[in-house]
């Protein structure tokens, strides 16, 4: 399968130019010959904290406006928005930073953030998720993270023996930088799994931003990465690539979760 990864600078709390900015890149993505596009997290509006004015009721307008997309390129579509109310958040008064996985269909799966970033606050303005979700999508299966998931091992570990692409969509600023790159390929090779992350570029927030985006192979090598520039990048993930790595150095067989608990 043919993934796109679409790195771009978000206009900041500004819907409608976000919304025309993906389009735009999205028929970069189409030609190109992608089966699936992933977006940036909460790719509508940056990463605001401001949930009051950016959080969408689901079907909401950034909802429907990736439907209406992938239907039109029938492509599948990640990102994630910030999204209002309902299950699984324990509030349903608080929003959710929440993944969409959109289908060509209009069928949409949602995976919410099970960390949400308490170094920024965002737990005060988001409710964490409470599970993992797998899609199958053209035979590969894939599960969605949201950026401050990536710093923990255990969801990936939990998810692995039944994945075979992990997504990871993310606003990660450029102060920290060298742990994206270092914990995106960390979590490609200890799962045997290939990891598409992600990331803005510019400025947004205060913050810059200085994208990065990569997709890592099973075995840690990269497919393809970008720099800090605005970038549409396309590689392939194979899921038969997958069984042979597991198959040759079958080192999730000797996981001990049970132990791990204790």
């Amino acid at each position: 399968m043919k993934i796109a990864l679409i790195q771009f600078d978000i206009a900041w709390e500004d819907v409608a130019e976000n919304h025309r900015r993906v389009a735009e890149r999205l028929e970069k993505a189409s030609a190109a010959g992608a089966r699936l596009a992933l977006l940036p997290e909460m790719f509508p509006s940056g990463f605001s904290m401001d949930a009051s004015r950016t959080a969408q009721r689901p079907e909401g307008e950034t909802e429907t406006f990736l439907r209406e997309k992938a239907a039109k390129h029938a492509i599948w579509l990640i990102g994630s928005i910030p999204e209002a109310g309902g299950e699984p958040a324990k509030d349903a008064l608080m929003p959710r930073n929440t993944a969409l996985v959109v289908s060509p269909a209009g069928d949409v799966h949602r995976y919410s953030k099970i960390h949400p970033f308490t170094f920024a606050g965002e737990h005060r303005h988001y409710a964490a998720g409470d599970r993992i979700v797998t899609v199958e999508i053209d035979g590969v299966r894939v599960t969605p993270f949201i950026c401050y998931d990536l710093r923990f091992p255990e969801p990936f570990r939990f998810a692995a023996k039944e994945t075979d692409l992990f997504v990871v969509v993310a606003n990660w600023p450029d102060a920290r930088r060298e742990h994206w790159r270092t914990l995106v390929r960390a979590r490609a090779i200890e799962n045997l799994a290939y990891v598409a992350a992600v990331n803005r570029v510019g400025d947004g927030g205060k913050l810059h931003y200085a994208g990065d985006s990569a997709l890592i192979d099973p075995w840690g090598e990269t497919i393809v990465e970008a720099d800090d520039s605005d970038r549409v990048l396309v590689g392939d993930v194979d899921p038969a690539r997958i069984a042979d790595a597991r198959k040759k150095f079958p080192v999730l067989d000797d996981v001990r979760l049970e132990a791990y608990r204790r």
